[in-house]
């Protein structure tokens, strides 16, 4: 007999507590929430810096200038907890490190032959360029078509 799947939203997971699937795809859901958080928190701090300093006597403006920076840090860590760990996105971020877990890297010295490759075929096709330019530049002048100096 099959399983019936749940249906989850992300209203109904918004404010649980608990980890979903709390051992699968571990290092990739940290890395993912580390990301999300650390973009939330850059954000608050580049907020609580363009928001108007509260001058003598007004300690109103200083204190929202820190508390909603503060509130919206909190808040967004709280999303992106929730975000790893809503079933859809953390089944996808288990696979992705399940999947990167079959891939087999490459070693230091053909990470150093592509370079070396890639970098030569870019300087030959670039002087390979210059000469073509060079060879037209010469045609049309020679030809008439193309009158450098001349104003």
């Amino acid at each position: 007999m099959a399983k019936a799947k749940v249906k989850t939203d992300w209203k109904s997971t918004l404010f649980r507590f608990g980890f979903y699937k709390r051992n699968q795809g571990r290092l990739t859901r940290q890395l993912t929430a580390v990301g999300i958080t650390t973009l939330v928190f850059l954000g608050c701090w580049t907020l609580s810096q363009h928001l108007p300093h509260g001058g003598t006597g007004e300690s109103g403006q200083e204190w929202f200038r820190i508390a909603f920076p503060t509130f919206l840090a909190a808040l967004g860590g709280w999303i992106a907890f929730r975000v790893v760990n809503f079933p859809r996105f953390a089944d996808f971020l288990i696979a992705v490190e399940v999947e990167m877990a079959k891939v087999t890297w490459i070693g230091k010295d053909e990470i150093v032959r592509s370079t070396v490759v890639v970098i030569s075929t870019m300087f030959f096709f670039g002087a390979v360029l210059f000469f073509y330019d060079m060879f037209w530049q010469w045609f049309f002048q020679f030809t008439g078509f193309l009158q450098i100096g001349s104003g």
